[in-house]
């Protein structure tokens, strides 16, 4: 057991304390306060029990300490006065001893007595001592980007899909061409209520909404009805196997439009396909570049993690791990929800029970602990700060993800007080890729991926005269 015995300040008192390692994820703090020094702070707690109290014969503030001992108890102000120091105390036992708490501290007063050294306890989870690796020794594999040009040519395909002209057609139904449904299903002979739907528009082909169903409706005319079984994939029903009833109603032609200059006007801002295809083609390229990148953000947080070998306090898992499982199932209960549903829904082959879906909350709890103990460790060490553009940007991103507008997101960060968690997340991101740019990154192919030129951005243009 290592114990150090140091003296710091607080205010104008230089106080003894000592700390006790409990582990390598906890520490017990021994702080000792000469009851010399509590005298300004017994001062100020007479002053702010007189401001409340009322006491015949005197006016409020100027109730004297005698008779608030009397009243109320000498032993409440010193309490009060105690109660007072304990944060300033404790935060500067804990920059003293070099300590990161985890969590709030258990503070216990083990000696309180008037006109005596007054000593109290604090027992905190810590960040244990761990060992970064050389960050230039990690190696990451991701998979290669795709085929640019295959890529333009399907975003092509759909937006002449979203522009293709319709019309009626007296034949039967055949591989592209878009029919109107009614859909009914049934379990042993009996319809299911939420099983049912009039007026749905398919393509044959795009295979968007039930299997079988292509092959149902190919061959179809306008009026015809067949039967097929498949899995409903949604509803009260999902999961189960039911007989559906598919009646076409019409049947209609596609035509899909050609892509040439005029198409490129409709669907866009350019003037010529060729445009259209350069700045698709950038687009594309821009993505798979920064789906690499993700990719091996992951992978090297995982590398890390693994080589740094750090202990988490259990304590504070079973917390998150237990907060995060009540939120859940409350959210499943006004739903409607069992859990055993919603894992159902989810489809991990590998969480099919409350065992294994607590196990996988642990785990990713765990993994979160201990990246938000790295980062931070790495953001203080190379200085990592965060600018309002950096907010800003971090603003939109996050109004583009969830469908909002940046003042949006801004209302909601001042309500919630949210200023100072997304400044912390910035800061760990950005600590993240101090570590990503000096590693290797290559796909499978063995080509490598530059990260670093990915993450610096451009020189800005130098000013002209």
């Amino acid at each position: 057991m290592d114990t150090a015995t140091t003296s710091y300040t607080v205010q104008e008192f230089a106080l003894p304390s000592t700390v006790e390692k409990l582990g390598s994820t906890r520490a017990k703090l021994t702080i000792e306060v000469p009851f010399s020094d509590l005298e300004p702070a017994i001062r100020k707690a007479y002053r702010d029990v007189a401001s409340q109290v009322s006491i015949p014969g005197f006016r409020k503030g100027h109730v004297p300490p005698a008779m608030i001992d009397a009243r109320v108890g000498r032993g409440a102000v010193l309490s009060e006065a105690v109660n007072a120091m304990l944060p300033d105390i404790y935060a500067q036992a804990i920059e003293e001893h070099l300590l990161t708490p985890l969590g709030r501290p258990d503070i216990e007063m083990t000696k309180l007595e008037d006109g005596e050294t007054v000593e109290f306890t604090a027992e905190v989870d810590i960040v244990p001592d761990f060992d970064l690796p050389d960050f230039s020794s990690l190696t990451v594999t991701v998979d290669p980007a795709e085929d640019l040009d295959k890529a333009v040519e399907e975003r092509i395909g759909m937006l002449r899909e979203r522009f293709a002209e319709v019309a009626d057609a007296d034949k039967a139904a055949e591989d592209g061409d878009q029919v109107t449904i009614n859909l009914v299903g049934k379990k042993d002979g009996e319809v299911l209520a939420g099983a049912t739907a009039d007026g749905l528009t398919y393509v044959i082909g795009s295979g968007s909404m039930l299997d079988g169903l292509d092959e149902a409706v190919t061959g179809c005319k306008a009026g015809d009805e067949r039967t097929f079984q498949s899995t409903l994939v949604g509803g009260d029903y999902e999961g189960q196997v039911t007989d559906i009833t598919v009646t076409v109603t019409a049947v209609q032609e596609r035509t899909l439009p050609v892509v040439d200059d005029e198409f490129a006007q409709m669907v866009s801002q350019f003037d010529t396909a060729e445009q259209m295809r350069e700045d698709l083609k950038k687009s594309v390229e821009r993505m798979a570049i920064f789906d690499q990148l993700a990719a091996a953000r992951n992978k090297v947080l995982d590398q890390v993690i693994e080589a740094s070998a750090i202990d988490v306090p259990e304590a504070l898992v079973d917390g998150e791990v237990d907060a995060r499982t009540s939120q859940l199932m409350d959210q499943l209960k006004a739903a409607g929800v069992s859990l055993a549903d919603y894992l159902a829904r989810m489809g991990d082959p590998e969480i099919t029970t409350a065992e294994q879906f607590e196990a996988s909350t642990r785990a990713a709890v765990e993994r979160g602990i201990r990246a938000e103990i790295i980062l931070s460790r790495v953001a203080e060490e190379s200085k990592v700060g965060v600018s309002q553009e950096d907010l800003t940007n971090f603003i939109f991103q996050k109004a583009q993800e969830n469908g909002t507008s940046p003042e949006q997101e801004i209302q909601h960060m001042q309500t919630h007080d949210h200023l100072q968690e997304w400044m912390a997340q910035i800061r760990q991101a950005k600590a993240l890729d101090t570590i990503v740019k000096q590693t290797k990154v290559t796909d499978s192919t063995g080509a490598v991926v530059d990260v670093a030129a990915i993450l610096t951005p451009p020189p800005a243009p130098a000013d002209e005269d």
